[in-house]
């Protein structure tokens, strides 16, 4: 007998992949998941074997407002259509982060041709962290996040700024605030705190392009800087960003836990000083918090 006439033989080495490959039958219920979509997304086969994709999808696509789970995902494109599929996408880290991936999808015919399901297969896209060019330097990495320390953003602030000045190199920046993080701290300790800071600081991290920079701002805060950003594009990033840092949480003692995120942006004009750019992203950062307090809220939201 042929060793991969043995199905249990098939599916031992599907399973011991480290690439992230999952195999989803026509009702989309997870069927096989392997060593490395485990590593990729936290979450353990016997937590996923049985369930489906639609109902608490751990992949979505990289449009706000678009479930990756719906018509349009790889795996439901290549099941109707029985065709190979490919996108860009994100898997939603059990830790509550979002990592960016590449994901692939191909149809699975049973010996009469029909098809049963898809295989997808999906591998991260590895995002350099902001603050990998000041690792060397000292107090240039914050220790809760791992992104820059204010101090190395105030530097990279001013180069922006310079370009600017000299070549004419626009940059945008938005300012980021986790809202009633004090109360947070206070009421499921530091740990829990920092760990929510973690996920945050990586989504956003995760979503921004090469030339992007991301620094801890202040202790509830993140300041980001894109470095050739048009004018017309700082809202549609800043709406992206925000859509991402929305769907970020924490599990803390059997439960997610999560905190509102304001966010601030503004562009730097050519012939302004840099505190002034900081004081309108300041600003715009306090309309924003202002806005998202006057909306009527779940008493618990700050916990959910």
């Amino acid at each position: 007998m042929c060793l991969l006439d043995d199905s249990e033989i098939c599916r031992s080495i599907l399973e011991s992949l480290p690439t992230g490959l999952c195999v989803v039958d026509v009702q989309k219920k997870f069927v096989i998941w392997s060593d490395g979509a485990e590593l990729i997304t936290g979450h353990r086969r016997h937590e996923v074997i049985g369930k489906s994709c639609i109902g608490d999808p751990l992949l979505h696509c990289d449009h706000p407002g678009c479930e990756f789970c719906s018509e349009e995902c790889p795996a439901a494109r290549a099941i109707k259509t029985s065709r190979p599929a490919e996108t860009s996408g994100l898997v939603h880290h059990k830790a509550g982060y979002e990592v960016p991936v590449r994901i692939r999808a191909v149809p699975v015919h049973n010996q009469h041709g029909s098809i049963i399901g898809a295989v997808e297969l999906f591998d991260a896209i590895e995002q350099p962290s902001s603050a990998e060019s000041e690792a060397r330097l000292p107090g240039c990495v914050d220790e809760v996040t791992g992104v820059a320390t204010r101090f190395a953003t105030q530097s990279h602030l001013h180069e922006s700024h310079h370009n600017l000045s000299e070549a004419g190199v626009r940059f945008g920046v938005l300012l980021f605030r986790v809202e009633g993080l004090d109360r947070f701290r206070s009421g499921f300790g530091p740990e829990a705190a920092n760990g929510l800071l973690r996920v945050v600081a990586r989504t956003i991290e995760g979503t921004l392009w090469r030339t992007d920079f991301i620094g801890r701002w202040a202790d509830d805060q993140f300041l980001v800087v894109l470095n050739g950003c048009r004018e017309d594009a700082l809202h549609s990033v800043r709406d992206r960003l925000s859509w991402r840092v929305a769907n970020d949480s924490i599990e803390w003692w059997g439960e997610r836990r999560s905190l509102p995120v304001s966010v601030g942006c503004a562009m730097a004009q050519s012939d302004e000083e840099l505190p002034s750019v900081l004081e309108r992203v300041e600003k715009s950062l306090c309309n924003a918090s202002a806005w998202r307090t006057c909306r009527p809220q779940d008493p618990d939201s700050e916990s959910s």
